[in-house]
């Protein structure tokens, strides 16, 4: 592992002085004021204040040759007037038989021909409002942040688009209202600008200001749209009533009084914008529904951490790239960590009615989710560049209802409960240089002993800069965060033996469990530092650090503290067709970690990459090494434990993505060092357009893990800590059906369903006695005399010493989980901005403490399991001033 890791350095060296230079010249377009009066929209373009402004064309290709003549020809034009700026634009095609389209929902135009426009109106060279459409007339827009590094595809502004084909060509004609861009106060404007034109069949895709693909950016490499004046930013008052309805079916159960079978609701609820200025936006929800969001994936968690999921709600999820704060670049497992992890506002509740806390109860009802009283958000970019985001959300005070003998009470299972989360950056050096701050605060109004387990109050802040040079080619960025957290003893003790921190291991010197703290306090930070254009070669490298105490998870997502880590990433990429090859990408990586104490966590490396043939058929493969280190988690709060290396390998093939049929196949293994464990696994995907209107999608997953140290549970015996391994052999199988069918892009069917089954056995049971030592010296398995299982009780009885008498017992871990999750919604918006939504929902799990895998068996018994039955009918109505 050294050497590569000093190859990657020799590397990283040659990297930093090859460079290759390309030629960039700004173009302008002009805009002209309407005369005499505005065009109709209707895709044809035959008014008469089209016919007094000229063409403006010069495209060129991007893809697949850089910087080549496009096959086919486009022209477009650009009016405005005070209240709308308006596009026509002409995809000339000599083959417009095989012009591609779609009737689907809106932003989902991927297997289609499209046109998309960008306009930076902030004019700050790092943001871009993208409207976009394909020939059959369907909406495609987004926000674009940081250059380009960062999309927002929920962002859903109001604006008219209308197309049509022609013996030579598809036409679109676009109407954006100025209140849906954000721009200065000023007299005349220049804005940034862009158009793109992919045309399918051959993937090929036109630009009309060129921009190299090496580029560090996007934004910043626009062409100029001038002409613009005399205009300002309308007053933006928009407000969205919603009523629902909604109807669970489920199986009743004999004598309780909460599970009749049936519950209907009516609910109403208000979303709405404000314009503060033509810079700034309040978006506010009060007593918000989010019934027609789809379900989040079935999984069966093994490990110490808790699974990210991500945000699907469209009040959080629109606009949330300047709520963002990530804590490291990359793709793993730490990309997910950020100071704001939207998730934690109306999640599940906290506590659940014990009888160590003195309620007892036959039956009870529990609420599913914390109910979000109200939430409002204040974002935009000044024209003097400071980005401005500000979140605020209350939620209910939720409480269950204890039944005992016809008797009521109520509990309550989470607290009133205030999240605040703020964030200002301010860009320099026309968008090179920027630097910024976020804070974020939760606070509990705790009422009740028994959820003086939760923090009161939880703040974390960071600060974040970012330069570029060389035209945005090397980057360097720099990240300093804390947390402080302030509750009773009961809680801050909650937190230190959390699995993000672990301080009770017996083992740790740098640590200690105060069972008396009522604060705890935590920092972090990460400093990369690489070049990402301008060349085929790209690198970075950097570090980060997490103290021992830094604690997110109030409010932000942190999956482990006490930890210091090192990286280097080179990368080649090769542009334009060599051959057969139409691109190809090739990475090199190596990272190790060590927590507080100096103790080695991690240490690896791997290679990957990518090629694309003319055919558009293409793959992608790598190779990973990881070196035996020690883990923190592994013993659940035990002493640090020896973990062995092991090889990894993936790969992905997918065919041509023009075409109506599309497969995908992926397929991944792991080989542990200690000659035992293993797993493998593969997905494969099947995709059929069947017509413009309808496409349909399965994906078949199956993993196989066969695990030598896997934790069972930990015991004490003879006052000493027992911790139980075993070996688990683990079948994960299911799929994922997604069916779309769009009569018109208005009115869409969209269906989404996933059988899932996953069984669990447990067998060669181990205690461990050496934790850091190699190999099988790590543990010892326990012989026929030790255990015992006892099937009336499911429970397993450990004879430590052999003397005929129960030492310790735990619970029978094999399991057998089946799951079926399915959502059905009809979403039709009857008038610009305002939808009618039908949703069914359905949801069927069982399980069995069996580890016994069979597939057929195991889906045809979920099936005749009895389901939950969701039905909504959702109305909302959009309404401006």
């Amino acid at each position: 592992m050294r050497r590569f890791y000093r190859l990657m350095i020799l590397l990283f060296l040659f990297a930093s002085f090859v460079s290759a230079s390309d030629s960039f010249t700004r173009k302008n377009c002009r805009a002209y004021r309407v005369n005499p009066q505005a065009p109709k929209i209707d895709g044809k373009l035959n008014d008469n204040c089209w016919a007094r402004v000229p063409f403006q064309d010069s495209f060129v290709q991007i893809n697949p040759v850089e910087n080549a003549a496009p096959s086919q020809k486009t022209d477009f034009k650009v009016l405005y007037d005070a209240h709308n700026i308006y596009f026509g634009i002409i995809a000339y095609d000599n083959e417009p038989e095989k012009i591609e389209t779609q009737i689907s929902r809106r932003d989902q135009i991927e297997n289609s021909d499209f046109l998309a426009i960008f306009i930076d109106s902030y004019f700050d060279r790092r943001t871009a409002f993208v409207f976009g459409t394909n020939p059959s007339g369907v909406k495609f827009d987004l926000l674009m942040a940081e250059d380009g590094d960062r999309q927002d595809q929920s962002w859903d502004p109001i604006w008219e688009v209308k197309t049509s084909i022609t013996d030579s060509s598809w036409i679109a004609e676009m109407r954006i209202p100025l209140s849906q861009l954000r721009f200065a106060k000023a007299n005349s404007h220049t804005w940034g600008f862009q158009i793109l034109r992919r045309i399918y069949r051959n993937q090929e895709e036109d630009m009309w200001q060129y921009i190299p693909k090496n580029a560090a950016g996007l934004v910043s490499y626009f062409g100029n749209l001038t002409g613009i004046e005399g205009i300002q930013s309308p007053k933006r008052i928009e407000f969205l009533p919603y009523s629902v309805s909604k109807l669970h079916t489920f199986q009743a159960e004999e004598g309780d009084p909460f599970t009749n079978g049936r519950d209907f609701r009516l609910d109403a609820g208000l979303d709405g914008k404000i314009g503060l200025t033509s810079d700034l936006t309040v978006d506010y929800t009060i007593n918000p529904d989010f019934g027609q969001v789809e379900a989040d994936p079935s999984e069966v968690n093994l490990s110490a951490f808790e699974t990210f999921f991500e945000e699907k709600r469209p009040f959080f999820i629109e606009g949330k790239n300047i709520f963002e704060f990530p804590l490291a670049m990359g793709d793993g497992d730490m990309s997910k960590e950020n100071l704001f992890y939207s998730r934690r506002i109306g999640r599940s509740p906290h506590y659940y009615p014990d009888e160590e806390d003195g309620f007892s109860y036959d039956y009870i009802d529990m609420p599913e989710q914390t109910r979000i009283l109200g939430a409002a958000k204040l974002s935009g970019k000044t024209q003097k560049g400071w980005s401005i985001g500000l979140l605020d959300a209350v939620t209910n005070p939720e409480k269950a209802t204890l039944d005992i003998e016809g008797r009521r009470q109520k509990v309550t299972v989470e607290p009133l409960t205030n999240y605040l989360v703020s964030r200002l950056q301010k860009d320099f050096n026309q968008g090179n240089t920027s630097i910024g701050g976020m804070v974020t605060a939760t606070n509990r109004n705790i009422k009740d002993d028994h959820l003086k387990f939760l923090n009161r109050s939880a703040y974390t802040g960071g600060i974040d800069f970012r330069h570029q040079w060389d035209k945005k080619t090397y980057f360097l960025d720099f990240k300093l965060f804390g947390s402080h957290l302030i509750g009773d003893a009961e809680a801050i003790e909650r937190v230190q033996t959390s699995s993000a921190h672990y301080f009770q291991r017996p083992d740790a010197k740098h640590v200690s469990l105060d069972t008396t703290r009522t604060t705890l306090s935590g920092h972090g930070g990460s400093f990369d530092i690489g070049k990402i254009g301008n060349g085929n070669w790209r690198f970075a490298t950097g570090g980060l650090w997490r103290s021992p105490g830094l604690e997110l998870n109030d409010l932000g997502f942190l999956r482990r503290a006490d930890q210091i880590m090192h990286f280097i990433w080179i990368g080649y990429r090769l542009n334009n067709p060599v051959g057969v090859i139409r691109r190809a990408n090739l990475n090199f990586n190596a990272w190790q970690g060590w927590n507080f104490a100096g103790d080695r966590l991690f240490q690896g490396g791997n290679i990957n990459g990518g090629l694309q043939f003319t055919n558009l058929w293409g793959f992608y493969m790598g190779i990973n090494r990881e070196q035996s280190a020690y883990s923190p988690h592994m013993l659940r709060g035990g002493p640090l434990a020896r973990y062995s290396g092991g090889w990894n390998f993936w790969f992905k093939s997918y065919s041509n993505r023009s075409k109506n049929f599309q497969i995908e196949l992926s397929s991944r293994a792991h080989v542990n060092d200690d000659k035992i464990s293993k797993r493998y696994g593969f997905n494969l995907e099947l995709a059929q357009k069947i017509s413009e209107r309808l496409n349909v999608k399965i994906n078949y997953f199956y993993s196989f893990n066969k695990e030598n140290l896997q934790y069972v549970d930990t015991e004490s015996f003879q006052n000493v800590d027992r911790y139980i391994f075993a070996r688990i052999v683990q079948n994960t199988f299911g799929l994922v059906f997604r069916f779309n069918y769009s009569p018109t892009p208005n009115l869409s069917l969209q269906y989404y369903g996933q059988p899932f089954v996953s069984a669990g056995k447990y067998s060669h049971f181990k205690l461990i006695t050496n934790p850091r030592a190699k190999g099988s010296a790590r543990y010892k398995e326990l012989n026929n005399k030790q255990i015992r299982y006892v099937a009336e009780d499911e429970i397993y009885e450990i004879d430590e010493n052999q003397d005929g008498i129960t030492d310790y017992c735990f619970d029978y871990p094999d399991f057998n989980f089946k799951e079926f999750r399915s959502n059905f919604v009809i979403r039709w918006e009857y008038r610009p901005g305002s939808t009618l939504f039908l949703v069914w929902a359905q949801n069927r799990n069982d399980f069995l403490s069996s580890g016994v895998f069979k597939a057929g068996t195991d889906f045809q018994r979920l099936f005749d399991t009895k389901p939950d039955n969701v039905f909504l009918i959702k109305l909302n109505y959009w309404l401006s001033i």
